[in-house]
């Protein structure tokens, strides 16, 4: 069974002055960067959007380079929610250029809400978005195989999001997708885009030709992931699209709508370096995600780490300059897949009069209904992984779907900053964890089978089966009860919220650099505890 350790670590305290420490800084929290990468360090989910958010604001070029609509986060400007799936959080600062990298799979429709629904904040937002020439283009019919393919595995599915990002870089990988720079040679791509339908259909079926079975599985796929496809399976149109011919008028208008805005990327990535501007890069998904070193196959189908910078957006090692990995206090992922550190049934007696604090925060809105307020009393037994996901609102922002919970897993994370290389961290969502009397981390790996050994620092296995048979080491460290969502400086957090922060500083040997307390952007914390 998993050990328990009291923590042993050095008293908190505030930073220091000091122009060395200020200078120490500016080096790794992003502020002062060059070239920033904001990357995740966990399963997805860790917050990454308020963090670009921020960076955002200083720079004159955001780019992402990897992904597609399956990512997703939500910003609150001047009141106003803003849901990004493709743009880049550089939407927000009307005088930052905005890239979508050749690593990014874009589905068009998509875009172009997201788009429309900016015109309110900046009419000529459009302007401010380049696409690279050699990004690859998700049709309707990527999203409909990628819901066919869910449906045919039933239970032994992946869980994907059925945005039809698997099926669009198999695409790329097998050479019959079609890229933006081809909608600027229209006559050759209207032919590659009949070849690639018929393809579809002599691979999946026309739609319209199928057996009961399939036709099953299609309307399946319809109903429950909400795909779209250029045929309906009952013969009428979905989005207005009817025919291939509609399709291909379909994308005769974007072609001349984005016409202007689609660029050579990589020219244009180094002539903006050449003049001085800063340039933000904001990952989707996270390290646990990523084709080669996530949880395979539990994971996306792009590179969501280091390298998928420098092949997403054609850019050389030497450029970046700074790495931060976000960081949740706690752990989530959606869908299928070990999770070492996953709280089934444990359970705690919050802090008192910690009703008045949660239930004034929470409202428990699941995808398809509302339950009303999470209610807790005064000496009440709570689960822990249930409190997490209602207090954090840990349901996708993409899909909707419930998020496994469970305690922050440092030797995941030390498996992450190998990989990613990160300079420092910041840390999410802290405020989550008020209430608990004590809070526990993993601090690394055994085995189940020898106890005794632990595995090494910064080891996660490769397989599942060996994944399965990981056995926590944990260590305890004690909560707070105090409400940090208004806290706007280091010295204002709760002592134990320090010593929870410093300790995973200590432990991943890796600077906290930001640290989330609230939902506001202004809930961050700008650190320095070198």
């Amino acid at each position: 069974s998993s050990s328990c350790h009291p923590a042993h670590h050095r008293p908190p305290g505030p930073p220091t002055s000091g122009s060395a420490r200020r200078h120490m800084a500016s080096a790794v929290d992003g502020a002062d960067s060059k070239f920033c990468v904001v990357l995740g360090a966990q399963w997805g989910d860790e917050g990454k959007g308020k963090l670009v958010d921020i960076l955002a604001q200083e720079v004159q070029l955001c780019a992402r380079f990897n992904g597609g609509a399956n990512a997703g986060h939500t910003l609150l400007v001047d009141g106003k929610k803003y849901a990004f799936h493709l743009l880049p959080c550089g939407m927000i600062n009307k005088s930052c250029k905005n890239l979508i990298g050749n690593g990014v799979v874009v589905h068009i429709p998509t875009l172009m809400r997201e788009l429309e629904d900016l015109k309110d904040f900046d009419p000529r937002a459009i302007e401010r978005v380049y696409i690279s020439t050699r990004a690859h283009i998700l049709f309707d019919s990527h999203q409909i195989i990628d819901g066919i393919l869910e449906a045919e595995q039933g239970s032994s599915s992946i869980g994907t999001t059925k945005r039809g990002i698997g099926p669009c870089y198999s695409a790329k990988a097998i050479r019959n997708g079609l890229r933006f720079g081809d909608l600027l040679h229209f006559d050759e791509f209207e032919r590659r885009m009949r070849d690639l339908i018929a393809w579809s259909q002599k691979r999946f079926g026309d739609p319209r030709e199928k057996d009961t079975q399939a036709q099953l599985l299609l309307r399946k796929a319809l109903r429950e992931y909400n795909t779209q496809y250029a045929f309906d399976p009952e013969g009428g149109a979905k989005g207005g699209v009817k025919s291939i011919e509609d399709e291909i008028e379909r994308y005769r208008k974007y072609a001349a709508i984005l016409r202007t805005q689609i660029v050579d990327s990589v020219t244009l990535i180094h002539e903006d370096m050449s003049r001085g501007y800063k340039v933000l890069v904001e990952g989707a998904n996270a390290a646990l995600l990523d084709i080669d070193f996530g949880t395979y196959p539990f994971v996306t189908s792009s590179s969501t780490t280091i390298g998928g910078v420098l092949t997403g957006l054609g850019v050389p090692p030497k450029k970046i300059d700074n790495v931060i990995g976000v960081v949740k206090a706690y752990t989530t992922r959606v869908g299928h897949g070990p999770f070492p550190t996953e709280l089934q049934n444990e359970s705690q007696t919050l802090e008192d009069h910690m009703e008045e604090y949660i239930g004034a925060e929470v409202s428990c809105e699941r995808k398809g209904h509302t339950s009303g307020p999470y209610a807790i009393k005064t000496g009440q037994r709570v689960k822990v992984g249930e409190m997490l996901q209602e207090v954090g609102h840990e349901y996708g922002t993409t899909t909707g779907r419930r998020r496994r919970c469970g305690w922050l897993d440092i030797a995941l994370v030390k498996y992450s900053t190998l990989v990613n290389g990160f300079d420092s961290i910041n840390i999410t969502k802290l405020d989550v964890l008020t209430g608990l009397k004590t809070i526990r981390m993993a601090i690394a790996y055994r085995n189940k089978q020898m106890t005794e050994v632990r595995l090494p620092r910064g080891y996660f296995p490769s397989h599942l089966e060996d994944l399965k048979e990981v056995v926590c080491e944990y260590e305890t460290l004690e909560g707070w009860a105090e409400d940090i969502s208004h806290c706007t400086k280091w010295e204002e957090l709760p002592v134990n919220a320090q010593r929870y922060v410093l300790r995973i500083q200590e432990l991943t040997g890796v600077p906290v650099s930001w640290v989330g307390v609230g939902p506001e952007r202004e809930s961050m914390l700008r650190v320095n505890l070198v």
